[in-house]
């Protein structure tokens, strides 16, 4: 039998236990978050390049003018924080002073931290947590307890949180509202999926909260201090063991992929429609993002060009050495590029194939792409605006030299592109579709039968029923 949530106090009120998680690019946008908060739960905004609005509440295009891409990211960072702060004001107003707002931002997002100053000096008041993950956010407390506001630094290991909190959150630790704890087999979008564990293999959630907790209890946390499961969540009821449970201590329980399908999302029909028809094992962990973090989409046809983008892939060597013994003749200008015969012969295939074009990739290594994927790929690095900290597609580093020195990566691609098109009305088969494991739950639950779309609160209120 299920047990039930009860509401928790945060931001001066009781709460549901239940947050949404926060989906960047205008996925969870004012009217989500709005209805979320409204609904009794924590409603997030994604403050990653919101959308802002023009007089006549008609979305203003994020259009790059300048020339250079130092120039273009300080546009980026204007609407960054511009759209952020509309997105806040809209959501607040319709939360009615119900539940609370927070925001997410991803700590490796170009001028995240001049991001988060900017929204939160401009929204005081309204804002009470900001969620914060991919990467080590060591400033989030810092920033956060500036303007009075609680941080949930968004992490996937006990050891992640150690480093956070002896580095930086010992020091804030009474604006720590909870600890989100982000499966990184489960969740979609990016994720903190370390290089010693296997993408592979799965890991239980349980032990990983539960050494989670001890780590928070090593450091003098309180278990009144939630952690927030998230990845996977889809029914409650199949979490009822973790609810009142002494080892875990307090649970909140994040959804970013079912609200995803409300009548609020702002997500385009298309996009609302494909999620209906999603099968299990639809979901990719992925390595593609320039990010350089694994990330969790579903596996659409703009994936499978990446990864057959990957399989076309030889090693070279600038003068003959080992078995590096024949020269390439397809696909390069000059004759510096040693191959195996194997090698060279694929490479003469795929040039018959239609894939004439081979790209250096950091790694020694040629990709072999069609002269129209190199057109795409060579402008998407051309006008790279920094939309994140370093970006292994584009080279990009928000440093003095703005490079991260390493040649630009073909076998990625450019993030901010796709997800603004993907979010307002782009092909979704076209585009990168992140979306959490358990997706595939929308086609098998009879909630959503004979298409049936819920709004927020009939969402919120059956997540607590335990279904």
């Amino acid at each position: 039998m299920f047990k039930g949530l009860k509401p928790i106090v945060y931001g001066g009120r009781e709460v549901w236990p239940l947050v949404e998680g926060g989906k960047g690019v205008a996925v969870s946008n004012h009217l989500s978050s709005g209805a979320w908060a409204a609904a009794g739960g924590i409603g997030t905004v994604s403050a990653v390049n919101a959308d802002s609005y023009d007089a006549e509440g008609k979305i203003i295009p994020q259009v790059y003018s300048a020339k250079t891409r130092r120039e273009r990211h300080e546009e980026l960072i204007t609407y960054a924080i511009d759209g952020a702060v509309e997105q806040v004001k809209r959501a607040y107003e319709i939360a009615g002073g119900k539940g609370a707002i927070n925001i997410n931002v991803l700590w490796e997002m170009g001028g995240a931290q001049r991001i988060l100053h900017g929204v939160l000096e401009r929204t005081r008041g309204m804002v009470a947590g900001v969620t914060c993950g991919a990467g080590m956010p060591y400033k989030l407390s810092e920033i956060a307890a500036s303007y009075n506001v609680s941080y949930l630094p968004i992490v996937s290991s006990a050891r992640a949180f150690r480093a956070l909190w002896k580095r930086a959150y010992s020091k804030a630790a009474e604006f720590l509202a909870a600890v989100v704890y982000e499966d990184p087999w489960l969740a979609g979008g990016h994720n903190g999926l370390s290089n010693a564990e296997d993408p592979r293999q799965p890991e239980d959630p349980y032990p990983r909260v539960k050494a989670l907790r001890e780590t928070m209890r090593e450091g003098g946390i309180a278990d009144s201090v939630p952690i927030v499961m998230a990845g996977g969540v889809w029914h409650l009821k199949d979490w009822n063991d973790w609810i009142d449970n002494p080892e875990l201590g307090a649970i909140a329980f994040q959804f970013g992929t079912r609200p995803l399908l409300t009548q609020e999302s702002p997500i385009p029909q298309e996009w609302k429609d494909r999620l209906t028809q999603l099968q299990e094992g639809d979901i990719l962990l992925h390595r593609f993002s320039p990010t350089g973090f694994y990330s969790s989409a579903v596996r659409n046809p703009f994936l499978r060009h990446l990864e057959s983008r990957s399989e076309r892939q030889i090693a070279f060597s600038l003068e003959q050495a080992g078995d590096h013994t024949h020269q390439l003749d397809v696909g390069v200008k000059g004759k510096n590029f040693w191959v195996t015969r194997n090698d060279l012969l694929r490479a003469r295939q795929w040039v018959g194939e239609g894939f004439g074009s081979a790209l250096k990739t950091p790694d020694n290594t040629l990709v072999f792409v069609t002269d129209a994927d190199k057109a795409i790929i060579r402008k998407d690095q051309a006008d790279c605006m920094g939309c994140l900290s370093q970006c292994a597609f584009s080279s990009w580093m928000d440093s003095d030299t703005n490079s991260t020195g390493r040649l630009a990566d073909p076998r990625s691609f450019c993030i901010q592109k796709t997800l603004q098109d993907i979010a307002h009305g782009g092909p979704v088969d076209q585009n990168l579709m992140f979306a959490g494991h358990g997706a595939y739950r929308f086609g098998k639950d009879p909630f959503y039968s004979n298409g049936f779309v819920p709004t927020v609160k009939q969402l919120v209120d059956r997540i607590l029923t335990g279904d």
